[in-house]
């Protein structure tokens, strides 16, 4: 393969989903349907759909199963200010000085329970052994 054309977040409600991810996290809308909002990160693409099935990828604060968008250093400074002001808990922020993708990262949730990531990626991907 040469690359992805699209990941998917499941959701329960796209207007709740799409309001977040457009209003508070800043992507841009491409297009909807009935289940699905197909959105746009940069000049990468994810797709919001209904899930019929329970979303719950983590119990709790636990983060294993989480989405990660890269943001600059001044927007990383910049989304906790914005996020806090908003209600957004961000539950575990570490500085990563080594592994595969090293920065200053945030977790939070979005209305759904789904694991958000930003990073503030100052050197990524690593492979084992550099």
């Amino acid at each position: 393969t040469s690359g992805f054309v699209h990941f998917t977040i499941p959701v329960k409600e796209l207007d709740r989903s799409e309001a977040f991810y457009t209003q508070v996290m800043g992507f841009r809308k491409l297009r909807r349907n009935a289940h699905m909002v197909f959105m746009e990160a940069h000049e990468t693409c994810f797709v919001l759909t209904l899930s019929e099935n329970p979303i719950e990828p983590n119990k709790g604060d636990k983060h294993d199963i989480h989405t990660a968008f890269r943001v600059s250093a001044a927007e990383y400074d910049r989304a906790k200010i914005y996020l806090a002001d908003r209600g957004i808990r961000i539950f575990k922020e570490e500085d990563r000085p080594g592994g595969t993708f090293q920065g200053r990262s945030a977790y939070f949730h979005d209305p759904d329970h789904n694991v958000i990531e930003i990073i503030d990626l100052v050197r990524g991907p690593v492979a084992e052994g550099e």
